[in-house]
């Protein structure tokens, strides 16, 4: 599946979004090494730290589903004017799952491209010795 396919998806499930309070609505779009796509959308909740954001919620839904995966591709969409990245929560849980390409999109042309490496250096690892 390509990036603009991913994109497609991630936008429409971002109207699935429960965000009363930001108002901010994020869909999430990823497609796993196995080739399945799983998507996701935050989880708004009055006690803010409660809120699940739509990359961490895709993922949940991949290990559901697969168990241990390898992420390939993850696409971010939000109805905003410019791309917004994963937030550091979300690069931290992306990481545990690979190295995989992140696309931001939002409502213009405009996106943006980064390996999972290049969003969060130094990431922390226990595998590593």
């Amino acid at each position: 599946m390509s990036e603009t396919q991913l994109k497609d998806v991630a936008k429409k499930v971002a109207k699935q979004a429960y965000a009363p309070y930001s108002k901010f609505k994020v869909g999430c779009a990823l497609l796993t090494k196995s080739g399945n796509v799983y998507t996701g959308c935050n989880v708004e909740n009055a006690s803010y730290g409660l809120t699940i954001c739509a990359e961490r919620n895709a993922i949940a839904q991949a290990i559901n589903q697969e168990g241990n995966v390898e992420i390939e591709t993850i696409v971010v969409y939000t109805p905003t004017p410019t791309p917004t990245p994963p937030c550091g929560a979300c690069r931290q849980v992306i990481h545990e799952f690979g190295n995989p390409k992140v696309f931001s999109f939002c409502e213009t042309d405009d996106f943006t491209s980064h390996q999972m490496s290049e969003l969060l250096p130094n990431a922390f690892d226990l595998s590593k010795d």
